[in-house]
């Protein structure tokens, strides 16, 4: 998967996967048949991570050019193989994943909302690449600790390369999106029954 079209992307971001290391996943994507990497910048990077819900503070990192994205790429790539195999029913060597863990240094924070309750929230690092890719490497550990494999998927469509998680009631979901690839598998199966019928 690493070997994708580079193609400025950045704007692109797909959030079908129910969890945010299958997101992550997802920030490559097959558009018009070739894969796209949205991540293209480190500023890709720190707007995909805000949309995710863990914002960067501006200034708290110190990053030589293009290190962030080249970590993010490292780490979406380390996920997806331990994914993989672990879809597979394969065994894992989870040392790279281990290897972002090591470099989170995360405390809580107890803060008072404004209706009076109090909060607890987890707060992070940032001063390095690896501290401001911990929220997404501790997701992704917990993904394949703890995640119910049977519910994490691949789109069935076959020209498509998204992962989602399927948290339907029925757990029948087939599709990374209904109105994408689940929309061209109906018109597909339509236009076959008609030039059967």
């Amino acid at each position: 998967m690493a070997n994708h079209e580079n193609q400025t992307a950045g704007a692109m971001s797909i959030f079908v996967g129910d969890h945010p290391a299958l997101d992550f996943l997802n920030s490559v994507a097959r558009l018009e048949g070739n894969l796209v990497d949205s991540l293209q910048s480190d500023r890709d990077v720190l707007e995909w991570l805000a949309r995710a819900g863990w914002s960067v503070e501006s200034g708290s990192a110190d990053l030589r050019p293009q290190s962030l994205v080249q970590a993010a790429r490292t780490l979406r790539e380390t996920t997806r193989a331990l994914v993989e195999r672990r879809k597979a029913g394969k065994r894992v060597d989870p040392d790279a994943l281990n290897t972002f863990l090591a470099e989170s240094r995360s405390y809580l924070k107890l803060a008072q909302k404004k209706d009076g309750s109090l909060q607890l929230t987890r707060k992070w690092k940032q001063r390095t690449a690896g501290e401001i890719l911990a929220p997404l490497a501790e997701s992704a550990a917990d993904l394949l600790a703890n995640g119910d494999f049977d519910l994490v998927r691949r789109c069935q469509n076959d020209e498509c390369v998204l992962w989602f998680y399927d948290r339907t009631k029925s757990h029948h979901r087939r599709w990374c999106s209904m109105a994408t690839c689940g929309n061209r598998h109906k018109v597909m199966a339509f236009r076959q029954r008609r030039q059967q019928a």
